[in-house]
């Protein structure tokens, strides 16, 4: 089969997926026009600010598509393309979509609260900070690796010394694209304008930004890079969010769409073989198919990353509940589709069971470089511009990510019935939101000198994780408030025993290298064990209460607010 017909047969699933699916999931919990969303209810100017459907959904989608949408089809091709492509399309419609959407109408009818404070809504207090710490512990390593992504992607110098033009002209780009999406954000809360007004002048910034990034390009290393990306982040996860995280969202989400289409349109023109196999088999250099590919693939089909996005940040932004179907489950699918996109790049440039040469990003640039060449773009062109919105891709996330780290990381000192005006001196200085991000980053800036390709595993397997609790979260909501969830029971099932499993052989191999004097880094390798043990027995344990919760009988005389909250 070719990359063309695996690409229209995505296509097709796709979309059958949201206007069946996705609209029987809206229809069947229930979706009410007239309601006043939290974003309206509890504006404040900072993380509760209404915006347009294409605003948030280019927030939403900005956010999810990480890097990892990427990279995670991409190194799971070695199993062969048939199962990375299963799984992207089954997982991407019954779970991933699922989760999304479920998680941000679950924040949505609890006044925008995260899936933290529903889990204390739902299940408990004790519930809710463990599922915190388990929150915070993986924005760590959400920002650790993504951290060192951007930075390699700005990287101006090979090994030898030799400039990286491309990079640097990515680092330029990217650099404008914050300082526009600052001005951008003062001109969107203080000019009120048509919004095709506002979208001309959203695409008139990325193409001054694109330009300018590709004639002057900035040359530094991979160190001052992960400083700078550290710096920016702090930044971005203190300010309002419509100063910096609406408009530089709202900015990059047309970059990543135009790649996307354009990567679509290159794969049409040049109708590329796939030179992978099919299968390759259920054990490649010692890694089973079960788990791994499930958590390799990671936000390609469901990521637990996702429904804190959902529920932490764009759905505080929601105007009107019938943008939750089209900005969650609408923006899972168009991520589905940029990790069957990344599938065809890999198995194009393959050789036998063979992947090429080079990181997940370069392999995917490389690729749409080449498909791009039949519409007669020059491959260093092209390259160039891909890589760019696969930078974006990672930056967008880490916006996010930090703010979601600091949300959590200030939310686990708080209930619901905490009285804040009368706050010990010690919860006043770890609810600080300068020291909350500042801890998280700087936590984050160590595991970052790991690297990422050391980091993924634990990161995939605790994001994973991250998803099954969520949908357990989502699950006991629907119950409680009188909604039907069974569309969520598989789902959470498959990951708990997928998650559990592979942060269970993660744990056997670190420890066995430290024993057996194995590990060739002592630190990092410490470092991710006592991540993997927490993140396990933290999962562990809010999984069991969870399902206890779930498993409960419902007093039917209880109304569908879920108000109550269990001790």
């Amino acid at each position: 089969m070719n990359g063309l017909m695996i690409m229209l047969i995505a296509i097709v699933v796709l979309a059958a997926a949201y206007l069946l699916y996705g609209r029987w999931l809206a229809k069947t919990w229930g979706i009410d026009p007239e309601a006043k969303t939290p974003a309206c209810e509890m504006e404040d100017g900072v993380d509760y600010v209404p915006a347009d459907r294409g605003v948030v959904f280019g927030h939403q989608f900005a956010s999810i598509a990480g890097a990892a949408a990427i990279n995670g089809p991409i190194q799971a091709a070695v199993f062969g393309w048939l199962p990375v492509l299963l799984w992207c399309l089954l997982g991407g419609v019954f779970f991933g979509a699922v989760q999304d959407f479920s998680a941000m109408y679950a924040s949505v009818k609890n006044k925008g609260h995260t899936i933290g404070f529903i889990i204390e809504m739902y299940v408990g207090k004790i519930g809710k900070k463990l599922f915190l710490a388990f929150c915070w512990l993986f924005s760590i390593l959400v920002i650790a690796a993504f951290v060192d992504i951007v930075a390699g992607t700005f990287n101006g110098y090979e090994a030898d010394g030799t400039l990286i033009a491309a990079n640097a002209s990515v680092a330029t780009t990217s650099i404008l694209f914050i300082l526009a999406a600052v001005g951008l954000g003062f001109f969107l809360k203080y000019v009120s304008m048509p919004s095709g007004v506002n979208t001309a002048i959203a695409i008139a910034l990325l193409i001054a930004c694109v330009v300018v990034g590709l004639s002057l390009p900035i040359y530094q290393s991979t160190g001052f890079w992960h400083l700078f990306v550290f710096i920016y982040i702090f930044i971005a996860s203190v300010v309002p969010a419509w100063a910096l995280l609406q408009p530089r969202d709202y900015l990059n989400s047309y970059l990543l769409i135009v790649m996307i289409l354009a990567s679509v349109i290159g794969i049409i023109a040049y109708n590329p073989e796939m030179n992978l196999p099919v299968f390759t088999s259920f054990c490649v250099d010692g890694s089973y198919l079960f788990p791994t590919l499930f958590v390799t693939v990671a936000c390609g089909a469901i990521s637990g990353f996702h429904a804190l996005i959902s529920s932490g940040t764009a759905s505080k932004q929601i105007k009107n509940e019938r943008d939750m179907l089209p900005v969650s489950f609408g923006a899972m699918l168009l991520e589905v589709m940029l990790a069957v996109i990344a599938l065809v790049t890999v198995g194009f440039l393959a050789t036998g069971s063979t992947l090429p040469e080079g990181n997940p990003p370069q392999i995917f640039a490389s690729a749409i470089a080449i498909f791009l060449t039949k519409l007669g773009i020059p491959e260093s062109t092209s390259s160039t511009l891909i890589l760019l919105a696969v930078s974006a891709f990672a930056l967008t996330s880490l916006d996010s990510v930090a703010r979601i780290g600091r949300l959590s990381f200030q939310e686990f000192f708080f209930d619901a019935d905490t009285d804040t005006s009368h706050l010990s001196l010690l919860v006043r200085i770890c609810s600080n939101k300068y020291f909350a991000t500042a801890l998280t980053l700087v936590l984050a800036y160590a595991l970052a000198k790991i690297g990422y390709t050391n980091i993924w595993p634990l990161f995939g397997s605790a994001n994973q994780l991250l998803g099954a609790l969520s949908l357990v979260a989502c699950a006991v909501f629907l119950k409680h408030t009188h909604r039907r969830g069974f569309m969520l029971w598989f789902p959470m099932v498959c990951m708990i025993a997928i998650t559990f499993t592979a942060l269970t052989q993660k744990i056997f191999t670190l420890s066995g290298d430290l024993l057996t004097a194995a590990s060739t880094d002592f630190f990092g390798d410490c470092l991710q064990l006592v991540f993997a043990v927490l993140l396990l027995a933290l999962g562990v344990v809010v999984a069991v209460m969870g399902i206890r919760r779930l498993t409960e009988p419902v007093d039917p005389s209880a109304g569908s607010c879920g108000e109550s909250v269990k001790e």
